[in-house]
């Protein structure tokens, strides 16, 4: 057992499990704040159901999000203690920066949101969703920064430390806003949001389109469609330039992982092509069963169909990294994101001529679409994270001067031992299991419980009003108690 590779595969774990609620967070915030927003402008029941219900859901996404994003924060200090030792300066900065304007706004707002309804006002409620949407967007904003900082170093220098004795190396920043806008982290940031807006757009969806299939909660179902099907054709369609405009920044900064995302081998005088699907094989430098549309990746790189990509034989063979995984992932998120740009156009369509509703078929193809977005985030991840080996922080160039940067096998920890991490690979594995168990089991819950419709609503504001219209007050207890949809009578009492 390698500890290295222990330590990687944990840390890939734990986060690609965290890496599930971010996304979906941000995406239902902007969601849940276009519903309210909604709501606002015309005072229709039907959209402050759907903000209330939209917000129940929110508030279990990202209680989980919290509780699994603080692992990853100990792993630093357990696993990778030499790496946190050299990044110590840079990510403290990103993730003081992060607390200040993320955690504070966030939490600040977020009891508003969650148990704020008929206890504040209509304008400050939506305020207060619209702080707990943009304090998740700052959070993403500096955990971003910090990752891309490792993907393209800038504003910064090495000093050397002594250290029990022996000299060691230690990433010091000189200019803050240069390390905050490093060559990699505006295209990784938008690529990164609009992903998450991606998944919220499609969550929404999804929940909608199975209660048309089901004939449950319809009001709500078709005004929230009216936004999330749009929403989801702009992001995706979003989506795709901005990883385009990525891709063009590789070439310049990380030319290997380019060349592994494609697994272009050999540096020609000819324009490259682009793998539609293949089986890279690293160790004769060949993709089996490879299908490539010619001139494609000199296009989408230079803009130039004729001009030549650099190939793998162009860096050293000590730095290249592995192939077959970047590859796979690449043009499986590729593939995914290609597939809901057309799901989302055709689901626009559909509905704007009177039709989805027919289509029984497009709405499970819908509702199947959180898990296509799910799985397209942590493909772009898995490419970013294993396209960038064998280095943690990658190197680079200052003012014409080779800056170093630091290896993954040199950011371990020294005390820690291969055993060790995998028992707390195991542990971490039932916890999180249980956790996923939960979280499906509570939002299952939440979904088939559904939305109040607007009359339940109502009748729920009067009596909280002291308003019932000679309805006495068992009988809407009555109501609300058997109704499909019933449930603020219930979340009342408790």
């Amino acid at each position: 057992m390698d500890v290295e590779i222990l330590s990687r595969l944990q840390f890939a774990l734990t986060i690609m499990f965290h890496y599930l609620f971010p996304p979906l967070s941000i995406g239902l915030g902007l969601q849940l704040f276009l519903c309210e927003w909604r709501y606002f402008r015309t005072r229709d029941p039907a959209w402050e159901a759907a903000a209330r219900f939209w917000t129940r859901v929110f508030a279990v996404n990202f209680a989980m999000g919290v509780a699994t994003g603080i692992v990853m924060e100990f792993e630093f200090g357990t696993n990778w203690a030499a790496y946190s030792r050299f990044v110590g300066d840079v990510f403290g900065s990103a993730l003081a920066a992060e607390g200040i304007f993320a955690f504070f706004l966030e939490s600040g707002f977020l009891a508003v949101l969650v148990f704020g309804w008929d206890r504040v006002g209509v304008k400050m409620h939506l305020f207060s969703t619209l702080m707990v949407f943009l304090g998740s967007v700052f959070s993403a904003v500096w955990i971003v920064v910090a990752n891309s900082w490792q993907q393209t170093p800038a504003g910064y220098h090495i000093v050397w430390h002594d250290v029990q004795g022996e000299m060691m190396p230690r990433a010091e920043v000189t200019d803050f806003w240069q390390m905050v806008l490093n060559p990699s982290s505006v295209d990784r940031l938008t690529h990164t949001l609009i992903g998450a807006f991606v998944l919220g757009s499609f969550f929404v969806a999804s929940v909608c389109s199975f209660y048309l299939l089901r004939q449950r909660h319809l009001e709500v179902a078709r005004r929230c469609l009216s936004i999330a099907l749009p929403s989801a054709l702009l992001f995706t369609l979003l989506a795709a330039l901005t990883g385009h405009d990525s891709a063009q920044k590789l070439v310049e900064t990380q030319p290997a992982k380019l060349a592994a995302m494609e697994a272009h081998f050999h540096t020609t005088d000819e324009p490259t092509g682009l793998y539609l699907f293949g089986w890279p094989d690293a160790k004769n430098e060949k993709v089996h069963l490879g299908v490539q549309l010619p001139y494609l990746l000199s296009a989408m790189v230079y803009n130039d169909p004729m001009k030549p990509v650099p190939g793998m034989d162009q860096i050293p063979a000590d730095e290249r990294p592995p192939v077959w995984l970047p590859f796979q992932m690449f043009h499986l998120m590729v593939g995914i994101g290609t597939m809901m740009i057309v799901v989302a156009a055709f689901g626009c369509w559909s509905w704007y001529r009177g039709l989805l509703e027919r289509r029984r078929w497009l709405l499970w193809v819908i509702v199947v679409m959180p898990v296509a977005a799910m799985t397209a985030n942590q493909a772009g991840w898995i490419t970013a994270e294993v396209g960038r080996q064998p280095w943690i922080v990658y190197p680079s160039v200052q003012a014409g001067v080779p800056m170093m940067g630091l290896r993954t096998a040199d950011g371990l920890s020294e005390s820690v031992t291969a055993e060790q991490v995998l028992s707390s690979i195991i542990l971490f594995g039932v916890i999180y299991s249980l956790l996923f168990a939960v979280w499906v089991f509570v939002l299952h819950h939440k979904i088939q419980h559904g939305p109040e419709s607007p009359e339940e609503l109502t009748r729920y504001k009067l009596l909280r009003s002291g308003e019932h219209n000679n309805e006495s007050i068992s009988e809407v207890i009555s109501h609300q108690g058997t109704s499909r949809g019933g449930g603020l009578m219930e979340d009342d009492e408790r």
